[in-house]
């Protein structure tokens, strides 16, 4: 009798305690779901009230139907056509300051590939020989016959091929921490749905909060870093750059093996203290060799070098394009 009112008295502990643990992952749920609302629905609610707010800035070309921004600055005898790193939400934008530097002497054009700051998505696989077309087709549209090409991170892989399609037309390339054809560890599988729900849910703009402001210690005026923040909430991870992240291995892979002209003078400022790959220098000294009017130009300073080291590109770029004519 008395084991049977102890294994009773047990059993309703057991239960008292399960249903408390009950009641506190219910509440964690609960709690975790509403706040994951709250968050999305404020990004919802940001991203309408944001869109209203930015600027336009450049002017439309038509490529394929669709309309691709640019931004021109200055009027030099001489054309720089300018691209952008592999994800950058607003490239005029993000190239201000070494716009500003190179526009006194040049006509500068920044273009902003199709998915990128104010231009529009496009459905087209985002491989290497689509977007080296429609690069090709906004120049060709702005009437510009022959021009430097001179670009960011990704532009090294994207440029290569560029100035092998088009190599009547381009006099020089110019690249700002580039990537390198054959660099190691592009065949990693990127976490793109991952990065789309961070994206969608509002947790990526909770972050970004938290994590304080990015452009604090540039140059940039407030009023441009405020459009990038705004521009950056728009366009991150849509779907024409996510489609681009997809095909990054396949793009490297495809175009491993490719090299610049022997006759296309090369400039190359690489970040000095890559840390991620060691052997960083070298390879863009393998590129160097490549041309026969051929620099490297280490720096010290993030991937991004013309945020901090515009002044000092703009100088050796002018430096340069004297040497070669």
């Amino acid at each position: 009798m008395t084991k049977t009112v102890e294994i009773k008295k047990t059993g309703t502990k057991n239960r008292k305690k399960r249903n408390l643990w009950l009641k506190i992952i219910g509440g964690i749920l609960g709690a975790l779901v509403l706040f994951m609302g709250i968050v999305f629905v404020v990004n919802v609610i940001s991203n309408g009230l944001e869109k209203k707010k930015i600027e336009s800035y450049g002017q439309y070309v038509n490529v394929d139907e669709k309309k691709m921004n640019v931004l021109i600055q200055g009027s030099g005898e001489q054309t720089v056509v300018l691209l952008p790193g592999q994800g950058t939400p607003s490239p005029a934008l993000d190239f201000k300051l070494l716009i500003d530097e190179l526009s006194p002497n040049y006509k500068v054009v920044a273009i902003e590939p199709f998915g990128y700051g104010l231009s529009d998505k496009t459905e087209k696989e985002r491989t290497t020989a689509n977007i080296v077309s429609e690069i090709h087709e906004a120049v060709q549209q702005l009437g510009i016959d022959h021009y430097v090409l001179m670009g960011h991170s990704i532009t090294g892989l994207y440029g290569v091929s560029y100035v092998n399609a088009y190599p009547d037309e381009v006099l020089a390339f110019v690249g700002i921490d580039s990537s390198v054809p054959n660099q190691p560890g592009m065949d990693v599988k990127l976490p793109l749905k991952s990065m789309q729900f961070l994206q969608k849910s509002g947790l990526m703009r909770l972050f970004q909060k938290v994590s304080g402001d990015p452009y604090k210690s540039l140059a940039f005026d407030e009023h441009t870093k405020e459009q990038m923040r705004l521009i950056s909430n728009q366009v991150a991870v849509n779907s024409t750059m996510m489609d681009e992240l997809r095909h990054l291995g396949s793009n490297f892979k495809n175009g491993e093996h490719l090299t610049y002209p022997h006759e296309l003078p090369l400039l190359l400022f690489v970040q000095a203290n890559n840390e991620d790959i060691k052997q960083w220098i070298p390879l863009h000294e393998e590129q160097v060799k490549q041309s026969a009017q051929g620099k490297m130009i280490p720096m010290d300073g993030s991937h991004y070098l013309h945020h901090t080291k515009f002044k000092e590109i703009a100088e050796a770029f002018k430096a340069f394009m004297k040497q070669i004519h």
